[in-house]
């Protein structure tokens, strides 16, 4: 099982590459089990939904 440390990193390293089978079941079972990075990855996608409108000119 990830630890909330390796799982945000994941959460953060796939924004850059694919991650791979092992890597993508291990985050999905840990953010299932996990309130707190739950809630981090919402954050994360919703910071990157406002900076694809910032970036591509569209209002907030």
């Amino acid at each position: 099982m990830l630890t909330c440390k390796q799982a945000t990193e994941l959460m953060s390293q796939e924004q850059d590459r694919p991650l791979s089978l092992a890597e993508r079941a291990g985050l999905r079972l840990h953010v299932w089990i996990c309130a707190g990075c739950s809630n981090y990855r919402r954050q994360m996608d919703v910071l990157r939904a406002a900076c694809r409108r910032f970036g591509s000119g569209g209002t907030p």
